[in-house]
């Protein structure tokens, strides 16, 4: 076939080879686009389309007994904006600016500058440099709600929202220990907080959906509508008012003694309800960052003191429950020697010089020798038994972390005096919690009570709740004996007792005192001391419990527990009572008596 004049072999040629290289570099293009990076455009696309939201659930609040608030969440939104988005050129758009800037209090400048495009420059993972416009830039943080309503009424093209839940504790020092903390990342580090994270976490919900060229939700393409769920509510057991009277009577102690660490406690021994637990030192859950790594221990179940004095209520009462002897049996504690199990054993000394007392004076004057003498009565294997059946040497439970199990040694691991030293509330250590349930149980006629300090937890849109009833634990002596010893603890505040000063006009109290050297470099101190006092009122219907130590109070002398720990019990006792409305022990009687006659 002859080429017509018109057409050139050598240019058809060329423009067909040209063609078939358009072709093949297409074709190479579309096999990298829908095959090769096909995922990485999809991804790009599909961000494009789709709208993912976030829908930020509200952590739970936590409550006194009484409702009132003692940490909550509220929202705050960060507000940011997209320059591109931004019309600056526009008279409008720029004077809605200037107007927030007003709001937000910051200056127009500033905000101008935020909404100007900006440019930045990095490698991608091919090494080539990409320069991208900045498509979020933040103007404020924290901004509150009813801020962002006036903000939002603006209508700010390319203005964007971030929400987000700031923890906050109204009370801000009050009961930090029992209320704990969240951290800056969310996470609870203590406290209820922690201790109530199943109840109090919230769960955040999502939608999925489609958007419209203008970035708009198109609702009827919603493919995934995940809904949140606040946080439950929880409710404790500590009156808010309690909580006061405990720390002023605490910041009290510290002022007047400079104490290396301090604690009251207070709770109706009925129910083991904690209506207030003060610890010195202490924090404010808003700003914890601010105080020592030490000052977030909680002294009240954290740290262990020997209870001294305070555990002769342990021997007293045991040898009574065993009907070893009654309370007005008596002993030679002028003594310095006893015999037990064939071997001669060395008395512990005395404060005073004392002669022969009834089981009852025991108690009234805090006789070292003569609750050794229980103690030799009793055995090793009982006196063990009692001390672990009023809660020592065992964590109370009461479900807050750091909690520690305190020291009571097993019989095999006594000494040739532990049976005499025990008993005075040495070779034992307790937390000032454990001290406190072990004075509950015997003001709650023997019975050992779970210590809670959650009433309940509660959806506060629903109503539904859980509720945490009282405990009981176990009977660690008879309710005969328990009335016996609360009659023989009155004595004990009484004039001729230790504890004089933790008296309440109007009410009888029963308690104990305790004054005990503290171990440094192996030894006894003569100048280091706790000191504390554990009772409960009135004397024969308890209505409250409440223990105060004082880890080393500073004083002139001796740091007793009649001089340190009464007074605050007296204290804390008689505002506790008016505001409570307790009846005085005349009172009560008369009202008992009107109902006799009807």
């Amino acid at each position: 076939m002859k080429a017509s004049p018109f057409i050139y072999m050598k240019r058809l040629a060329l423009v067909g080879l040209m063609t078939f290289a358009v072709f093949c570099a297409i074709s190479c293009r579309l096999v990298q686009l829908h095959i090769i990076e096909s995922p990485k455009y999809v991804a790009a696309i599909e961000s494009q389309r789709f709208k993912l939201e976030q829908k930020r659930a509200k952590r739970g609040d936590i409550t006194d007994i009484k409702g009132n608030l003692l940490a909550t969440s509220y929202s705050v939104i960060t507000v940011a904006v997209d320059p591109t988005e931004v019309e600056l050129q526009n008279p409008r758009e720029e004077a809605k600016l200037c107007r927030l800037a007003e709001i937000l209090n910051l200056p127009s400048s500033l905000v101008l500058e935020k909404c100007r495009k900006e440019y930045v420059s990095y490698e991608n993972k091919d090494g080539i440099r990409v320069t991208k416009p900045r498509r979020y830039k933040v103007i404020q943080k924290d901004v509150d709600e009813k801020t962002f309503e006036k903000i939002a009424a603006l209508k700010i093209k390319g203005l964007t929202e971030d929400r987000k839940y700031i923890r906050k504790y109204p009370s801000e020092g009050l009961a930090a220990h029992v209320i704990g903390f969240v951290n800056k990342e969310g996470a609870p580090v203590c406290g209820a907080e922690l201790m109530c994270e199943y109840y109090l976490k919230a769960q955040d919900g999502w939608i999925l959906s489609e958007k419209d060229a203008r970035k708009n939700e198109i609702p009827h393409l919603r493919t995934r509508d995940v809904p949140m769920s606040d946080g439950m509510n929880v409710e404790l057991t500590i009156d808010v008012f309690l909580q006061e009277i405990a720390q002023r009577e605490l910041q009290r102690i510290v002022e007047e003694y400079n104490p290396d660490n301090a604690a009251i406690i207070v709770s109706d021994p009925s129910t083991g309800y904690i209506g207030a637990m003060a610890s010195y030192p202490s924090f404010d859950p808003n700003s914890y960052n601010n105080f020592p790594a030490e000052n977030l221990k909680n002294f009240a179940i954290s740290s262990q003191v020997e209870p001294g004095s305070t555990f002769k209520v342990v021997p007293i009462a045991a040898a009574l429950n065993e009907q070893l002897v009654t309370q007005d049996d008596t002993f030679d504690c002028s003594k310095s020697t006893a015999s037990y199990k064939g071997r001669i054993l060395k008395l512990p000394k005395e404060a005073h010089t004392m002669g022969v007392l009834s089981v009852r004076q025991i108690a009234e004057k805090s006789s070292n020798r003569g609750v050794a003498q229980l103690g030799i009565m009793m055995g090793e294997k009982k006196l063990y038994e009692y001390a672990s059946l009023f809660g020592y040497g065992k964590r109370t439970n009461i479900g807050l972390s750091g909690e520690i199990p305190g020291t009571l040694n097993p019989v095999n691991k006594w000494d040739g005096l532990t049976i005499t030293r025990l008993p005075m509330g040495h070779a034992v250590a307790a937390t000032p919690l454990q001290m406190h349930c072990a004075m509950s149980a015997i003001a709650n006629d023997g019975v050992y009570m779970q210590p809670q300090l959650v009433r309940r937890v509660y959806f506060p849109k629903s109503g539904q709740e859980i509720l945490f009833p009282p405990k009981r634990v176990r009977q660690a002596i008879s309710g005969r004996t328990a009335k016996t010893m609360q009659s023989i603890l009155t004595g004990v505040v009484g004039k001729d007792g230790t504890a004089q000063r933790a008296a309440v006009e109007g009410y009888k109290v029963a308690g104990k005192t305790g004054t005990t050297q503290k171990i440094i470099d192996n030894k006894y101190s003569t100048k280091n001391h706790v000191a504390s006092f554990t009772g409960f009122f009135p004397a024969d219907r308890p209505r409250l419990a409440i223990t105060v130590v004082v880890d080393n109070p500073h004083s002139r002398g001796i740091g007793y527990g009649g001089i340190v720990a009464a007074p605050a019990f007296a204290s804390v006792a008689r505002q506790a009572a008016s505001y409570l409305g307790i009846q005085t022990d005349e009172e009560y009687e008369k009202v008992m008596a009107w109902k006799g006659i009807q």
